[in-house]
C-alpha cells in the first residue's frame, strides 16, 4: 500500500515545466489520492454514535362511552374539548409530546361517544402497552368513573401517574332498571323454559312494580310485586316454546314517578327454539348393570332424551316412539337368542338408524353375522376370553384426553366371545383387546360408516365394572363418561353431506359489530372449491330485503354485513354448482347492548382513589384552572438516547466528495499547465 504514493514520482519528477511549488502540490494531491484509494481496499469500518433527546410523553385518555353522552350535554363536552386543547398547547410548550386516545386505544382528540361498554383498566393497559419504552410525564383520564366490564382499575398497578378529571353527574337519581335477564339461549319445541328478570331500584321505596313479557307484540305473561324497602327484585317466568326458530321476547318494567332514565326499563332477549332433543334408544332382552351405566352418561347431556325398551319389563316413555324419530339405538345383547327383542331390532335395522351393538352371552351372533354390520365370524363361539381395553391413540373421529386414556388402561377385564372375528378394513378401532399383559391388534370396540349409517360394535358386556372401578379408584367416573359420551355423540350426530354450506358464524350478534357469513362449496369428492359467486338475501322482521354478493377464494370465504338494527333476520344463500342452483336458509339475531344505560351516576370516588394510588391528582370541571396549573408547572425532562452504528468507510458520502475534489483539482492544474 505504501508503494502506491511512490507512483506519484513517475508523474512528478524533480524537474518539470511548471514551478517547483506547483509540482510539489500536484505530487501531494496524487499521493494522498493514491493512498486513500489503497486504504479503502482494506474495507475499514467506522463506528458512529448519534445522540438525540426524546421528549417525555403525556397521554390524555377520554372516556367515549355512551354513559357520558347520557349524563352530559354537548355544550359541556365542547367546553371540555376546548380546555384540553389549551392544556395540550401548554404541555407542548413545556417540552412534552402529547397523545390523545379513547377507551379502545384509538388516537383521536375528538372521540365519538358510541362505546357500548366501559373498561377503564383495559384503556390504561392499552396506554402502557402501546407506549412501552417511552418516558411518561403522566396520564390524564377524563371519565365519569363508571366501568361496567373488566376489572376495577383500583386493583391494577400502572407505571405512570394517573391524573383524573371527573365529568358527569354524581347526584343519585331515581331509577328502576332491568339489570340482568337469565335464560337458556336454546329451548326445545313443546317444552317450557325459565326466564328470570332481575330489577335494581335506586331512590325508590314501597313501589308496586309490574314486569311484562311480550312475544310478537302480544303479552304472554305479567307479574306484579311490592318492592317494600328492597333494592333488588327478581321475577321468574315459565315460557312455553311453541314455534321453531329464533324467537324474540320483549321485557319491560313500568316507569315510576321521578325517573329520568327510562331506556333501561326495557330489554330484549332471543331464544332459539329447536325441534326437539336427540332421541337415544336402548333395546335389551333383560335388565343389566351396563344399561344403568350408559343411562347415566346419556342423562348427563340435556340435549338427549332416553328411550328404554326391555320387553315385558320396562318401556320408557310409555307412548310409542316412531323408529324414524330415533337418532341412535343401542342394542345391548340384541338381537337375543330367545327372540324377545327381534321384532324391535328388525324395525330399527330396516329404518337404518345409527346403531351401537354391545355383545354378550344372550346375543344371537349367528343372526348378527347375517346382517349388514361390520363383523364377520367363522362359526358361533362357545367360550369367552377375559380382555382389558387399550385406547387406539390414532383414532381420528374424535379425541380422547390423556387423563381418560390413562384411566381406561386400568379398567378390569370384560368377557368377549372366543373365536375368529374379522372386521373390514374400513372399520376404525377405538379400543383394542389386551389379553393379560399382551396387547393385540384385535378390536374390542370399533366403528364404521356403512352405506350412510354409523355403526359401533363392542365385543363384550360388563361396562358397568369399568365405571364402578373408576369411581372406586378416583371418586368420579370422568374417563368412562368422556369415552362413551363422545362415542354416543359421534354416533347420534348426522353428517352434513351438503355440497354448499352458508351460515352466520354465530346465531346472535351485537348491533355494533358486523354480521359475518361463511360459505363453503365442495366438489363431488367433498374437497373445497373456490371461485363461486355467493348471493345472500337478508330479510328483517318487517319484510325488508337486502341483497349481497361476493366470490369465494382460498383466503376469502367470509362476508361481513354491517349496519343491521336489532331484530330477527331470515337469510337465504344461493350459488350454482355444475349448472344447478343450491340454496341454504336460516335465521340469526341482532341484539342492542344497553349496558351503558344501567348506571348514569358518576363515580368520582373511584377516580379520586385511582389518582391517589398512582401518585396523581383528582380534578373536576369546576377547577380546570388548577388542573392546568399543576400539570404545566413542571418542565419536561427529556431522555438522551444514544444510537451506535457501524458503517463501511467507503459508504460515506463525504469521503466520495473528498476523493472527487482531489482528482478534479489535480486534473485541472495538470491541464492548465500543459501536461497530458
Amino acid at each position: 500500500m505504501f508503494k502506491r504514493p511512490g507512483l506519484a514520482l513517475l508523474l512528478y519528477p524533480a524537474s518539470h515545466s511548471w514551478p517547483v511549488t506547483i509540482n510539489r502540490v500536484l505530487f501531494g494531491l496524487r499521493a494522498v489520492l493514491a493512498f486513500l484509494l489503497a486504504f479503502l481496499l482494506l474495507g475499514p469500518i467506522v463506528r458512529q454514535i448519534t445522540n438525540f433527546t426524546e421528549k417525555p410523553l403525556f397521554v390524555i385518555v377520554r372516556d367515549n362511552s355512551g354513559s357520558v353522552t347520557e349524563a352530559t350535554d354537548s355544550v359541556t363536552r365542547d367546553a371540555i374539548s376546548r380546555e384540553l386543547r389549551d392544556l395540550t398547547e401548554s404541555l407542548e410548550e413545556k417540552g412534552y409530546e402529547v397523545a390523545f386516545t379513547d377507551l379502545e386505544g384509538k388516537e383521536t382528540a375528538e372521540p365519538v361517544f358510541n362505546a357500548r361498554a366501559t373498561d377503564l383498566h383495559r384503556a390504561l393497559e392499552n396506554v402502557s402497552n402501546k407506549y412501552e419504552g417511552k418516558k411518561f410525564g403522566g396520564v390524564l383520564l377524563v371519565s365519569d368513573g363508571i366501568y361496567n366490564t373488566g376489572i376495577s382499575p383500583l386493583f391494577a398497578n400502572y407505571k405512570f401517574p394517573v391524573h383524573t378529571l371527573g365529568i358527569g353527574d354524581t347526584t343519585q337519581r331515581t331509577d328502576v332498571a332491568i339489570r340482568n335477564v337469565a335464560f337458556n339461549k336454546l329451548a326445545y319445541q313443546g317444552n317450557k323454559f325459565p326466564i328470570r328478570v332481575e330489577v335494581v331500584l335506586k331512590g325508590v321505596d314501597n313501589q308496586r312494580l309490574t314486569v311484562t313479557l311480550q312475544h310478537k307484540g302480544r303479552t304472554i305473561d305479567q307479574q306484579t310485586r311490592d318492592t317494600g324497602n328492597e333494592s333488588f327484585v327478581s321475577y321468574d317466568f315459565q315460557v312455553l316454546a311453541e314455534e321453531q326458530g329464533i324467537q324474540k321476547y320483549d321485557i319491560a318494567v313500568n316507569v315510576v314517578s321521578g325517573e329520568t332514565n327510562v331506556r333501561n326499563n326495557r330489554t330484549t332477549i332471543f331464544v332459539e327454539v329447536v325441534e326437539g332433543k336427540k332421541k337415544i334408544a336402548i333395546v335389551a332382552p333383560s335388565p343389566h348393570p351396563d344399561i344403568k351405566a350408559l343411562r347415566t352418561v346419556i342423562e348427563q347431556n340435556a340435549n338427549y332424551e332416553l328411550i328404554l325398551e326391555i320387553p315385558g319389563v320396562v318401556k320408557e316413555p310409555r307412548e310409542e316412539i316412531a323408529v324414524q324419530d330415533v337418532d341412535l339405538v343401542i342394542f345391548h345383547q340384541s338381537p337375543d337368542r330367545q327372540g324377545r327383542t327381534r321384532a324391535r331390532y328388525n324395525e330399527f335395522m330396516k329404518n337404518r338408524n345409527a346403531a351401537f351393538f354391545i355383545l354378550g352371552a344372550q346375543s344371537d351372533l349367528a343372526l348378527l353375522a347375517r346382517e349388514d354390520v361390520p363383523l364377520e365370524m367363522e362359526g358361533v363361539p362357545r367360550d369367552y376370553d377375559e380382555v382389558t381395553p387399550v385406547v387406539n391413540t390414532s383414532f381420528s373421529n374424535f379425541s380422547v384426553s390423556a387423563e381418560a386414556n390413562s384411566v381406561v388402561t386400568a379398567y378390569p377385564p370384560v368377557s368377549v366371545p372366543f373365536g375368529k372375528f374379522n372386521f373390514p378394513l374400513s372399520a376404525r378401532p377405538l379400543l383394542y383387546q389386551q389379553i393379560g399383559t399382551v396387547a393385540t391388534d384385535k378390536p374390542l370396540l370399533a366403528v364404521e360408516e356403512r352405506n350412510g349409517r354409523k355403526i359401533a360394535i363392542m365385543m363384550g358386556e360388563g361396562l358397568w365394572r369399568w365405571r364402578l372401578d373408576e369411581f372406586e379408584q378416583t371418586g368420579r367416573a370422568e374417563g368412562f363418561d368422556e369415552l362413551f359420551g363422545k362415542l354416543i355423540q359421534y354416533l347420534a350426530t348426522s353428517d352434513d353431506r351438503r355440497r354448499f354450506r352458508s351460515y352466520p358464524i354465530k346465531q346472535e350478534f351485537s348491533d355494533v359489530e358486523p354480521v359475518v357469513f361463511e360459505s363453503q362449496v365442495y366438489d363431488d369428492i367433498f374437497e373445497p372449491v373456490y371461485g363461486n359467486t355467493i348471493d345472500i338475501e337478508v330479510t328483517d322482521d318487517q319484510g325488508k330485503v337486502n341483497r349481497y354478493t361476493y366470490v369465494t377464494s382460498p383466503g376469502n370465504i367470509r362476508y361481513q354485513i354491517g349496519g343491521l338494527r336489532e331484530g330477527v333476520y331470515r337469510y337465504r344463500s344461493q350459488t350454482e354448482i355444475n349448472g344447478r342452483k343450491e340454496e341454504v336458509r336460516g335465521q340469526f339475531a341482532v341484539v342492542t347492548q344497553l349496558i351503558e344505560l344501567q348506571n348514569l351516576t358518576a363515580d368520582f370516588d373511584l377516580l379520586r382513589k385511582l389518582a391517589a394510588n398512582t401518585g396523581g391528582k383528582f380534578y373536576t370541571t369546576n377547577n380546570f384552572e388548577n388542573l392546568h396549573a399543576d400539570l404545566t408547572q413542571k418542565e419536561a425532562t427529556g431522555v438522551i438516547r444514544s444510537e451506535e452504528t457501524y458503517n463501511a468507510l467507503i459508504n460515506l458520502r463525504l469521503l466520495f466528495w473528498v476523493l472527487l475534489v482531489l482528482a478534479g483539482v489535480e486534473w485541472f492544474f495538470r491541464k492548465y499547465f500543459g501536461a497530458y
